[in-house]
Formats: structure tokens, C-alpha cells, sequence
């Protein structure tokens, strides 16, 4: 599921919303007339948005919820594997060399889209290959039905309502309703964006009104382009840059400018210069003994489009395999594993009590955790200090909290 949202904040809010049907509402537990009792309440909705009662009539008309919502699994694999497997899958050589011909392809228009948004055109390309292996799996769900079911089996989720309206809009605007096909969340097109995205960002370089973000390769790039320039893009600044560590370095932080990390040591693993500022984040997404990385401002922008750190990692590297660049040069460690969903929980849990950690304890070890892990590593004087959930780290974190509750 690829879930474009309308700005990092919505991102947040939903992420937990956006992680999957469960089996705690079951919309065949609800009543028909419930669920027309929802569909009425969007209707008013949309009134007041300006959408005519004739396109509410003719869309919500009819419309029954969607049961396979409620089993459908949807774990989504960039927050259950380590990095290298999904940038294995996600941002392969082979995936890398289709997005080099379809570079070659639309050359002209990847440079105009390039030129509207200040987004490099590599870039694009990966970010359409993440979302849709370049057009091939856009989904084909009914979005309006899917949309209406999420709104009324979660009715603690207001925004599930929002997007309805948002493809009433649409449809108001002139979209054919046959084009609202997607992911089971509503995610549409090449750039699978939730309906209310592609009314703030959808943009046509073939001047259409309403964006072809289905079958037009220019309209899709650029609109990916105008997500990503608007969410607080940089032209011209990297996301993610694979740094080699000077040898014995410590890790006395993990954040800090640019230039305070070439003072440190660091340099980029391609042979250039770090750039001049900006702050960036110290990755070391397996341990500090596999590749180490910086991330700047964009990373964090890529993760307005899906908020996963693996993806947005997957889609830097896949940028530079497509720009010619050789990805990650690093050797991967042989054999890693992830922890397990419970003991990452455990180890939240138990950061949380030793006061290292005031997030929530979900199990995703995004820059919050990591950044805890670090402060906790620093705290006990455990080396590496490298903000990674090791099976030893988690041990260590049991023996800290038993210490505690014995004091």
C-alpha cells in the first residue's frame, strides 16, 4: 500500500491509521443502515465543498462497503525486514537499468518536470518505480468504495472522510469515475496519491486540466515532482549520503551539521565533497558494522510520501543506481536479522522506563528510537554507541531495568 498523503503532518497523523484492516470492526458486524447513515453524513460534506447533490446521488448511490478490507493482510514489508533485503528488492540493478531506459525514453520530459519542480529526474523515476514498478501495478480496487468502507469502520479516523469528499471533488472537477482505481487505502495512479494529494499536487506538463496521473508518464512525473517540491524539497541537495567513518570513531552523536561531520572525519563514499551545511543524521542501519549514511533535509521530505525509513532509503539508492551512480559501496553484514515486532516493543518499553525514550512504542525504530537507543548506549558506556536494536543491545537494555528496580 502507497498512502500519498497531503503533507508530512497528515502523514503522521495516519500512519498508524493507514497500517491495515483489523479484525476490531468488522464492517459485517455493522448494519446496512449505518453505513448509509455514513455515506449521508459525507454527503453533507461535500455539499458544503461545493460538490452538487447530482454527483453525490449518482456516486454514494448504491455503494456497499468492502468486506475484504477487514481480512485482507497489509504489513507493509519496509517496516518488517532489514534494509538490505528491501533495498535488495526495491532498488535492484535490474529495476535501476529499466529506470535508466525509461529515462533515455522521456528525456524530454523528465527535463521539464525537472525544471518545474527542482526535483532531479532520477529521483522521480525512483519514486514512480517504489510506487508502481513504473506503472505496472497501479491496483484496482474500486477507491471511492474502499475509501466510504474505511470511513465507516473507523470512524475515529476523520481524514478516511476527507478523501471521500476529495474524490467527490474530483469527480465534480471532471474526473471519470471509472479513472478512482487503487490500493485497498485509496492510493491512485502512477504516483498513487490519495485523492485529496492529487487535488493539492497533481500537476500536467500536457496541460490538461484535470492531471493524467494514470496514463500520462509526464503528468506522473510531474506530479510526483510537485508533491515533493511542495512538502519542502531542496533542489539540488542530497537525501541520503553513504559517508565512510574515520576509523575509530566513537559516535559521540548522531546529529549534527554538515560541516561539524567532515570536522569529524566523515567523508562521502563517493570521492566528493560533503556539502557546505545543512544538518544530517547519522544512518548506520545495520550497525556499525555495515554502511554508514547522512540524512539531510530531503530524506526527511521523501518521508512525507511514505513515512518508513527503509523506503525512503531505497528510493535514494535507486535514485543513484538510475543516475549512474553504483549505490551503496559498503559491504551489507552476512546473515542480519531484524528483531522481532515483540522485542522491538520490548526494547521501547524498556527505554521508555530507563527515561531514554518518550515516543510511542509501536515497534518502528525510525530516528526517534534510534536516537534514544544512542542516548541510552552513551548513558551506560556501551560500544559501538551506534543507535542500533541488536539482540545484545536489548539484553543489555533487561539487565539496565532490572538494575534500576533493584536500586
Amino acid at each position: 500500500m502507497r498512502s500519498k498523503l497531503s503533507a508530512l503532518a497528515m502523514a503522521l497523523s495516519l500512519s498508524a491509521a493507514l497500517a491495515g484492516p483489523t479484525a476490531a470492526t468488522p464492517v459485517a458486524a455493522q448494519s446496512t443502515a449505518a453505513f448509509q447513515s455514513v455515506l449521508q453524513q459525507i454527503g453533507q460534506q461535500a455539499l458544503a465543498a461545493g460538490v452538487s447533490q447530482a454527483v453525490i446521488d449518482q456516486n454514494l448511490g448504491g455503494l456497499t462497503p468492502d468486506p475484504s478490507l477487514l481480512v485482507e493482510g497489509t504489513r507493509q514489508p519496509e517496516f518488517s525486514r532489514t534494509l538490505q533485503a528491501y533495498v535488495a528488492d526495491a532498488a535492484s540493478p535490474g529495476r535501476a537499468a529499466r529506470g535508466r531506459q525509461f529515462a533515455a525514453q522521456w528525456a524530454g520530459d523528465i527535463a521539464a518536470a525537472e525544471a518545474r519542480t527542482g526535483v532531479a529526474g532520477s529521483m522521480l523515476l525512483a519514486l514512480w518505480a517504489m510506487e508502481t514498478d513504473f506503472g505496472r501495478d497501479q491496483g484496482s480496487r474500486d477507491v471511492l468504495r474502499s475509501l466510504a468502507t474505511l470511513a465507516y469502520a473507523r470512524p475515529q479516523t476523520p481524514s478516511f472522510r476527507d478523501e471521500v469528499v476529495a474524490a467527490l471533488v474530483m469527480i465534480q472537477r471532471g474526473v471519470a469515475r471509472e479513472r478512482l482505481r487503487g490500493s485497498w487505502a485509496g492510493a491512485m495512479g502512477n504516483p498513487q496519491f490519495l485523492p485529496s494529494a492529487y487535488l493539492k499536487y497533481a500537476l500536467s506538463l500536457e496541460g490538461r486540466q484535470n492531471p493524467d496521473i494514470w496514463s500520462s508518464v509526464p503528468d506522473s512525473l510531474a506530479s510526483i515532482g510537485s508533491f515533493l517540491r511542495q512538502s519542502g524539497w531542496t533542489p539540488g541537495a542530497p537525501a541520503a549520503l553513504e559517508v565512510m567513518l574515520p576509523a575509530g570513531f566513537d559516535f559521540p552523536v548522531l546529529r549534527q551539521g554538515a560541516a561539524a561531520w567532515a570536522r569529524a572525519g566523515l567523508r562521502p563514499a563517493d570521492g566528493t565533497a560533503m556539502p557546505a551545511s545543512g544538518e544530517a543524521m547519522l544512518f548506520l542501519p545495520s550497525g556499525a558494522g555495515g554502511p554508514a549514511f547522512l540524512l539531510f533535509a530531503n530524506f526527511w521530505v521523501l518521508k512525507a510520501y511514505n513515512f518508513s525509513d527503509s523506503y525512503a532509503m531505497a528510493a535514494s539508492i535507486l535514485a543513484d543506481r538510475i543516475a549512474g551512480r553504483p549505490g551503496v559501496r559498503a559491504p551489507w553484514p552476512k546473515g542480519e536479522t531484524i528483531l522481532p515486532q515483540q522485542d522491538r516493543e520490548r526494547l521501547q518499553r524498556l527505554l521508555v522506563a530507563l527515561g531514554d525514550y518518550k515516543g510511542v512504542v509501536d515497534g518502528r525504530f525510525g530516528p526517534v528510537t534510534r536516537e534514544a537507543i544512542h542516548a541510552f548506549q552513551r548513558r551506560v558506556g556501551y560500544a559501538p554507541s551506534d543507535g542500533y536494536p541488536s539482540a545484545a543491545l536489548l539484553a543489555r537494555a533487561e539487565a539496565e531495568a532490572k538494575r534500576a528496580a533493584a536500586n
